[in-house]
């Protein structure tokens, strides 16, 4: 086969124990011997044992032999190299040869051995912390378990402690089922006797009614018919001679009115009359002035002759008054200018203004007025909001940015009651629905649920979603043929709303109808064409499927009255701030023209003060319109002065000038004068003559007046004894009246005397038919009585059967029933009926059914095994550690001791 290994071997004496290898003190020898295979596997022995290549190297480093050491070992011709070694490499044979630097080595490999093992040590402590992690999950896990595991025993025992309680009642009721029978039986037996008895008794009394009947109808009938002939012809004649009376009555009232209104026309003509009277007074008057406006046109025709003789005899002092009046119109004109510079000035300063005097007052006096009822409408809105607190609809904006007007509001706020006294129909018809809020779109309303810290529960419409029912047009017609339009409305049509908002109103209020009366209401709600809901004004509704809601409604209707209320105060409101706010901005506005008006007034003061010696021009006003309108008169007279003083110097210069030449023309204009004034005096006395003739004719009225009011008189005295004898026929047709009217009384009273007697027997009848309907009706409940006994009958049979098959059931489903059933209902056992409430064992067996359902979904079956796994895992870890940790400890003592 060939050489497959090659050995050598290396012996050294081991006689001397002081210097032998620690654990070799025994041997003699130790023998050291190395094999090398084909394959390059190469083996150590010592003393023909195998040894790691480590614990060789060891065996010679603890006899100071360093295989790996070049120079543990001189050989002849190198202790020169060996004598020129660098201090180091001296040092280092220097350990070698005294055997520490084998303890060295040593210690550098036990320190990295120590390294590795604190690696070892984190890395265990790594997977101890994941594996307490799921230790812990694991031993909730398997309290899991361990809980249902026990739910589930109980469950089963109080799963049979109920079935065995079902299958005892079960019993209980099929045995006692066939007694209850037939007691019911029997009962219905009775009840048959009764019946029958009762039936008899019937026929008995409708014999005796009939002979009643009869007896009544042969005694009494004529004598009704004849008395009954006689009051109706008595009642005629009382109702001829009533009208008859009346008549007369009323011709004597008529002649009454005709008397007073011809008294009254005799107070009007005596009125007239002294009216007359009055006007020929005032003509008198009138011919007095005109007398003494003749006798002042004589005094002025006088007056003229004697300066017409003046003229003529040319006395004048014309140019003394020229130089006085040329001189007085000099001064008044430069007065006038003066005064006009300072009015236009003045006037003009005003004028630029658009300011008057109290205006701002006026403005305050409106602002304060408008302030209080603005106050007052706020307190008003604040004190009905609080009241309608539950249609308050408060939300947070759901996103940045978001439109509130895609949310519309509450549906009680969005609607205008047309007519407010269908407003408790209206709020009964759209019931919980009147607080609904109105939105867009489904979005909006999402995003409100979502994020819109909503503070309490509300149901939200949206406007592209919501489908309504609204009653169709064939049946609103239908409606209106039956009852009529005006009985029967839809209630959309009594409500005013936002067209944007039809879909949502529909589906609130158009599916009811509101209707005036209950009759109304019941015939929409139970026709079989219309068939649909409906609401009285009082708030009773009616519904198709026969349910009926009425009764006390106290304040119905008040939530809609309140929004109305409301939303009224809130229109004011909004009104009278937009009017504060023009107000107050007006007021704004006429600050600075305030101010310049008052600097313009103090200046116009000042002035008038300092030209206060001005007499003819008079005083200037305080106030602005009367200074104005005091310069205007004052420069008016200076005018009128200044313009006499010229005509009067032009008229004295013209009859200087012309004194000579129209001497005559003046003495025409004078003759002229004279001949107006004679004209004027003749036209007064025509005019008193026309007076006198005036004074006349009033005269002569009056006294045709006092002959009319005469006339007047004498037909009163006529009407008055017409009226006599008027009132004394009434008085005997009166008599007439009241005889016949005792006779119909008298013939009444025998008539109602026989219908008492009538009544009487109709009253025995009346008892007999009420004990008869007794009977009957007793009879009727017998019978219904008799009925139930029987369905009781039929209904005990059923669950005897029922009850038989149920135990039967039980028995073949539950095998355990038959070997326990001698333990149902014994004290001291699992079946211990008094023990325990079966209704609360029937109630904790459901609870705990829910409760094991959700645990068994829950629940890790395989967690024991798990459990018990992962605690080994971590047991073997903890002891992996402990190991590791101690050969640290060794391996850290051993250095100390080294060192």
């Amino acid at each position: 086969a060939g050489i497959t290994k090659a050995t050598v071997s290396i012996v050294f004496d081991n006689s001397d124990r002081s210097r032998s290898p620690i654990g070799y003190e025994d041997c003699p020898e130790i023998t050291v011997t190395r094999q090398i295979v084909v394959g390059g596997r190469n083996k150590y022995l010592i003393n023909g044992h195998l040894a790691q290549p480590s614990r060789v190297q060891n065996l010679f480093h603890s006899v100071q032999l360093n295989v790996n050491n070049p120079h543990f070992l001189i050989m002849q011709g190198r202790i020169t190299k060996v004598l020129n070694m660098k201090p180091p490499e001296i040092l280092s044979m220097l350990e070698e040869a005294a055997g520490t630097r084998m303890y060295e080595t040593k210690k550098e490999a036990a320190l990295k051995t120590l390294e590795k093992k604190q690696s070892k040590v984190d890395e265990i402590d790594k997977l101890l912390d994941q594996e307490i992690l799921a230790l812990e999950k694991l031993r909730k896990e398997r309290m899991q378990y361990m809980q249902w595991a026990n739910g589930t025993a109980e469950l089963d025992r109080l799963k049979r402690f109920c079935i065995a309680y079902e299958f005892v009642q079960a019993e209980k009721v099929r045995d006692s089922a066939v007694n209850g029978v037939e007691q019911i039986k029997a009962k219905i037996a009775e009840i048959d006797d009764n019946t029958e008895r009762m039936q008899v008794e019937i026929q008995g009394m409708e014999t005796e009614v009939s002979n009643l009947t009869a007896v009544k109808e042969a005694s009494m009938g004529g004598e009704v018919k004849t008395l009954s002939e006689k009051v109706d012809a008595l009642s005629h004649d009382l109702v001829r001679e009533t009208s008859v009376l009346k008549n007369q009555e009323e011709t004597l009232g008529t002649e009454k009115e005709n008397a007073q209104k011809i008294v009254r026309s005799i107070e009007e003509l005596k009125q007239s009359v002294e009216e007359r009277a009055c006007a020929v007074k005032k003509a008198e008057d009138g011919a007095a002035d005109l007398k003494k406006r003749a006798e002042e046109l004589s005094r002025n025709l006088e007056e003229y002759e004697q300066e017409y003789q003046g003229v003529v005899a040319g006395k004048s002092s014309e140019n003394a008054q020229l130089m006085s009046k040329r001189e007085e119109a000099i001064a008044v004109e430069n007065e006038l200018s003066v005064r006009r510079k300072d009015v236009e000035n003045v006037r003009m300063a005003l004028e630029s203004l658009s300011y008057k005097e109290g205006q701002m007052e006026t403005l305050q006096k409106d602002r304060a007025a408008e302030f209080e009822l603005v106050q007052n409408l706020k307190d008003e809105t604040r004190i009905l909001s609080a009241q309608l607190a539950n249609v308050q609809f408060t939300y947070r904006d759901p996103v940045k940015n978001f439109d509130r007007l895609r949310v519309k509001g509450v549906v009680a706020k969005l609607i205008k009651v047309k007519d407010g006294s269908t407003m408790t129909a209206l709020e009964v018809a759209a019931g919980g629905k009147l607080f609904n809020v109105v939105v867009d779109t489904e979005n909006t309303g999402k995003q409100l649920l979502q994020n819109g810290d909503l503070r309490r529960r509300v149901t939200i419409i949206p406007l592209n979603k919501i489908q309504s029912n609204t009653v169709p047009p064939r049946v609103q017609h239908a409606a209106v043929r039956l009852v009529g339009r005006e009985s029967a409305e839809l209630a959309l049509s009594l409500v005013g709303y936002d067209e944007e908002l039809k879909s949502a109103m529909e589906y609130v209020f158009g599916s009811t109808f509101v209707c005036k009366t209950i009759d109304a209401a019941k015939e929409v709600a139970f026709n079989r064409e219309i068939c649909t809901p409906s609401v009285t004004l009082e708030g009773d509704i009616f519904q198709p499927s026969g349910l009926l809601t009425g009764g006390s409604r106290k304040g119905g209707g008040d939530l809609l009255r309140q929004l109305h209320a409301l939303a009224e105060a809130e229109s004011k409101l909004s009104i009278h701030q937009k009017r504060l706010s023009e107000i107050e901005a007006k007021i704004t506005e006429l600050l600075p023209l305030q101010k310049k008006f008052k600097d313009l007034k103090a200046q116009l003061e000042l002035k008038s003060y300092e030209q206060n010696e001005h007499h003819k021009l008079g005083e200037l006003v305080k106030k602005i319109e009367q200074e104005l309108g005091e310069a205007k008169s004052a420069a008016k007279e200076k005018q009128l002065l200044y313009e006499n003083c010229v005509t009067t110097v032009s008229l004295l210069e013209k009859s200087i000038k012309e004194h000579a030449n129209n001497r005559e023309g003046r003495l025409k204009d004078l003759e002229k004068k004279i001949k107006a004034i004679k004209a004027q005096i003749q036209s007064a006395s025509k005019e008193l003559k026309g007076h006198e003739n005036k004074r006349e004719r009033l005269i002569m009225e009056m006294e045709a007046v006092v002959q009319e009011h005469k006339s007047l008189e004498s037909q009163l005295a006529s009407l008055r004894t017409q009226t006599d004898s008027l009132t004394s026929e009434v008085d005997e047709h009166k008599t007439k009246v009241a005889s016949i009217r005792k006779n119909h009384d008298q013939a009444q009273s025998e008539l109602n005397l026989i219908r008492s007697k009538m009544r009487e027997c109709d009253s025995q009848i009346s008892c007999i038919l009420k004990e008869q309907q007794k009977l009957q009706h007793k009879l009727t409940e017998t019978n219904l009585q008799r009925k139930k006994m029987e369905n009781e009958v039929k209904r005990m049979e059923m669950e005897q059967k029922d009850c038989s098959l149920k135990v039967d059931k039980l028995i073949e489903k539950h095998a355990w029933i038959a070997s326990e059933k001698q333990l149902f209902g014994r004290n001291g056992t699992d079946y211990d009926f008094a023990s325990r409430d079966p209704f609360k064992a029937r109630e904790e067996l459901e609870k705990l059914q829910a409760e094991q359902s959700g645990l068994e979904k829950r629940v890790n079956k395989k967690v024991m095994a798990m459990f018990e796994k992962a605690e080994d895992e971590y047991n073997s870890l903890i002891s992996r550690k402990n190991i590791i940790e101690n050969d640290k400890s060794k391996i850290k003592m051993v250095i100390e001791e080294l060192d």
